[in-house]
């Protein structure tokens, strides 16, 4: 029995399975303590920290002095190169709803290209595009995206006219004294006449179908309105002509709009999280397990590679385990906040955790008698991946959620990391 548990393969599947038990114990942490925002920011910026200063002296370092560095650099290129490629086509089915990180930044892009559309359609009401494309810019933030479900009436004839609508997925219909006089969806406007005169409406809307629309507030409009008299008189003659523009003019209106959204500071709410998580649907779990796997293949396959030869690499595994931990604690916070039940986040962990002692061991196998040069290739893809993973998910997630803690602990992650080198 001793003489099993000392083979090499045996040892470099229980060691990588030791440097990815961080998953499940970080996802326990923060389903049952839900720590504040600033502890996981400054543990998330530690652990990162350490990863740095491991990847460099305990993988980086020495697979360049054996292998050479062109060889190391091709690995480190490539892994990268790989896990973005990878990882964006992963987020597009689903994955990104597996951190916090990716789901901001997920959104953020969706919102723009929404708005982007928005203000496209926003280019056929004529009402609004006397308006100068800066003052628009100013109003996209109050724009508000609103719900509406099967049935929903959205206004009453007889209410007060307070708002334009658009809509943007969906239809309705309209209603006079009762009996229908049209029918709108995806892309038409009403109330354009609302936003000068505040008259009461002169019909219902009721939803036909499930809608979501964009609500613009005359409060809103007419502070920019009162930002330029000359621009209300100007206003004043377009309130009976509601025909579209002409494509060409609408068209460079919208594109002056929206070239600078980038700009633009769109935040990100639960009920955007939501409603992501709704529209990907049961598929996402998929998504989300491999956007995971994908992040603890590399580590794995490191730990089992990095133990070829050599005793195993105390300050790499802490480092992995390190930057593992919040990784994990901050992942499993979304995911309940997604009403992700407990055992099925525990289950995607475990999972990944046991799938990293498999990758340990192929990484022995593999790499044994390997030629340093295939060795340095091999070690500089694993670190490639998880330097991105650094760069890209934690430490932006970590600064967005600590401010400037995340420096400081950052230095003292990547000076225990040097420690652990010492001491190895």
């Amino acid at each position: 029995m001793d003489a099993f548990f000392s083979s090499p393969l045996v040892q470099s599947f229980w060691f990588g399975i030791l440097s990815a038990a961080a998953l499940p114990l970080g996802a326990l942490l923060g389903i049952f303590l839900r720590p504040g925002k600033y502890a996981v920011a400054a543990i998330m910026s530690y652990g990162a920290g350490t990863l740095f200063a491991v990847l460099a002296y305990e993988l980086v370092h020495p697979s360049a002095r054996q292998g050479g560095f062109p060889a190391v650099t091709i690995g480190v290129i490539s892994g990268g190169v790989a896990f973005v490629l990878l990882n964006n086509l992963l987020n597009g089915q689903g994955a990104f709803l597996r951190k916090p990180a990716t789901i901001i930044r997920y959104l953020i892009v969706f919102k723009r290209k929404r708005i982007r559309s928005m203000v496209e359609q926003l280019s056929h009401i004529k009402v609004l595009r006397a308006l100068d494309p800066e003052e628009i810019r100013g109003l996209i933030p109050h724009i508000r995206l609103r719900h509406f479900e099967a049935g929903a009436v959205v206004f009453n004839q007889g209410d007060s006219g307070d708002s334009l609508y658009l809509i943007d997925d969906g239809e309705v219909e309209v209603l006079r004294d009762g009996r229908q006089i049209d029918r709108m969806g995806a892309g038409e406007s009403f109330g354009e006449v609302a936003l000068l005169t505040g008259e009461p409406r002169n019909a219902t809307l009721q939803c036909v179908s499930n809608v979501r629309a964009w609500q613009l507030m005359k409060d809103d409009f007419d502070w920019i309105v009162r930002r330029s008299p000359l621009l209300y008189d100007s206003l004043q003659k377009l309130v009976d002509q509601r025909t579209p523009a002409a494509d060409t003019e609408g068209r460079a209106w919208s594109e002056s709009v929206v070239k600078d959204i980038g700009a633009l500071s769109l935040g990100v709410s639960d009920r955007d999280v939501q409603e992501a998580a709704s529209v990907q649907g049961g598929g996402a779990a998929f998504a989300i397990w491999l956007g995971m796997l994908l992040d603890g293949i590399p580590e794995g396959a490191v730990v089992g590679a990095s133990m070829i030869g050599t005793p195993v690499s105390i300050a790499l595994m802490a480092g992995i385990f390190a930057a593992n931990f919040p990784e994990a604690m901050s992942s499993a916070v979304g995911l309940r906040s997604q009403q992700v039940k407990i055992k099925t986040i525990m289950w995607m962990w475990s999972t990944i955790t046991f799938i990293g002692g498999v990758c340990s061991l192929l990484g022995y196998v593999l790499l044994s008698g390997a030629s340093p040069m295939v060795f340095a290739v091999f070690e500089g893809f694993g670190a490639g991946v998880m330097l991105v993973v650094i760069a890209e998910t934690m430490l932006p997630e970590a600064y967005q959620m600590g401010g400037s803690i995340v420096g400081i602990s950052t230095l003292l992650g990547f000076l225990t990391g040097l420690l652990l080198n010492l001491w190895g």
